[in-house]
């Protein structure tokens, strides 16, 4: 599915039985590989399923969005099996069009926070005006561990170009939060990982896991 919503852990075709959140799904890429990640280990049907078969243009999903019932949607968030920002010209496009057919609606981002390494300059800036809210994944209190449960093909600068990301998209984006996942972080390091939030002016927020 391009886009999709969600209920209950479960993933569904848009419909317009209540408000809820749209998501986009632009890519399969990710340039980590968590092995806690819902994409190694959820069991989805193939009509149900976030796997793309190939990725999606532009033009097919501004098509879907003009079609979905936009009416009754709270947020559209940027999700999906893969990292958005790997397709960034697609992102940045659609985030605009969003905007422009209905600037009252939410729009987020969630993301690993490794685009300026991906695209080798800081992206943060692209965003301005666009995004509301940025949710990065910190995963970890430390660059070693950080490696060890996202295996990042950036090595360990990888850990460190996250938090700059969270640090300067903050000049651009009004709402930017850290997020880790409960059974995957133990209770000490949830603690130092409230603390880099704290030094560095950001909301943290802790997910909970979803085994399938």
């Amino acid at each position: 599915m391009v886009i999709y919503m969600t209920e209950g852990g479960k993933y569904f075709p848009v419909n317009a039985e209540k408000p809820r959140g749209l998501y986009i799904n632009l890519t399969n890429r990710c340039n980590n590989d968590c092995p806690f990640c819902l994409r190694q280990k959820k069991v989805m049907t193939p009509e149900n399923s976030l796997w793309l078969e190939r990725e999606p243009t532009v033009d097919e999903v501004k098509k879907e969005l003009d079609a979905a019932p936009l009416d009754i949607v709270t947020e559209i968030v940027f999700c999906g099996f893969g990292e958005p920002t790997i397709r960034l010209d697609a992102l940045l496009e659609l985030l605009k069009y969003i905007k422009k057919i209905r600037p009252q609606i939410p729009t987020r981002l969630n993301t690993n926070g490794l685009g300026n390494l991906e695209h080798g300059r800081n992206i943060e800036g692209d965003f301005k005006n666009i995004l509301d809210t940025a949710s990065i994944s910190l995963n970890a209190a430390t660059a070693e561990r950080y490696m060890q449960i996202t295996r990042s093909k950036f090595g360990l600068q990888a850990f460190g170009a996250m938090l700059n990301f969270a640090e300067n998209i903050k000049n651009f984006v009004p709402h930017v939060v850290l997020t880790i996942v409960d059974k995957v972080t133990p209770p000490a390091e949830i603690e130092q990982c409230k603390k880099i939030c704290e030094v560095r002016g950001l909301s943290l927020r802790i997910r909970p896991y979803e085994d399938n």
